[in-house]
């Protein structure tokens, strides 16, 4: 069943929203050639303790980690890495947080200095698939308006959208119904209601759509070892439109 937030409710999720917007950002300026994933987990760290909120990732099913962190080919859930970031990487970043009981999770994919030019139109593509399920995401239209839009982006712009990994609700829980996913035909499932709140988050490759899980058991790669990019907001839906709460 779909949960219908309050309006006290929807304030406290757009704090939650606001904090992982701000760590993201902080995560942001610090991603440089160089740096290794781990440290950039050990700071996400930091600035959840700073800020009095749990990290909602570490020790979800079992998740060793902060964030997930996931270069170039790896698609989502990587762990944290000593093998520092080089010049050209591309990384994904995706960060959720728990506060006074309510969950925000957002995700981007960052260059690692310069990039080359096909990268820099993947990276956005995808935000761009992201802003066109986000506009999908409207009241009296159905749960797959949003696949459907940001399956015609990607898929428009000549990549591929990964299909083993969805979007969901959110809210008292990280993963609440329904699932979203990020293809598929316009007009079908559930009707949109002001209140729902959705974590909308596609994964689009640069080759084929497939992925595969590493011997970790939770990283997700491309098939053909190819880039990957992955943008998500969480969002909620009101009367004058959709909401992005993991904006800053």
């Amino acid at each position: 069943m779909i949960s219908i937030k309050t309006q006290q409710e929807l304030v406290l999720m757009r704090g939650a929203g606001k904090i992982v917007a701000e760590i993201l950002a902080v995560l942001k300026e610090y991603t440089r050639p160089g740096i290794t994933t781990l440290e950039l987990d050990e700071l996400a760290e930091r600035e959840c303790k700073k800020r009095n909120v749990k990290a909602a990732f570490k020790g979800y099913g079992g998740f060793p980690y902060t964030i997930c962190a996931s270069p170039n080919e790896k698609v989502v859930h990587g762990f944290s890495s000593r093998e520092p970031l080089q010049e050209g990487d591309i990384l994904s970043i995706d960060f959720g947080v728990l506060y006074k009981g309510f969950y925000g999770d957002a995700a981007i994919t960052l260059p690692v200095g310069l990039i080359d030019d096909e990268a820099i139109r993947l990276l956005e593509v995808t935000e761009k698939s992201l802003q066109k399920g986000i506009s999908a995401a409207v009241i009296h239209g159905r749960l797959t308006d949003i696949s459907h839009a940001v399956q015609v982006c990607a898929e428009g712009e000549g990549f591929s959208v990964v299909r083993e990994f969805v979007g969901h609700g959110i809210g008292r829980q990280l993963h609440e119904d329904p699932q979203i996913s990020n293809f598929g035909a316009p007009g079908q499932g559930p009707k949109l209601k002001a209140g729902m709140t959705f974590a909308i988050e596609p994964m689009i490759n640069m080759g084929l759509p497939g992925v595969k899980i590493l011997d970790d058991g939770w990283t997700a790669v491309t098939v053909d070892g190819k880039l990957s990019a992955h943008f998500e907001h969480t969002v909620a839906l009101t009367d004058n439109g959709p909401e992005i709460l993991t904006a800053l």
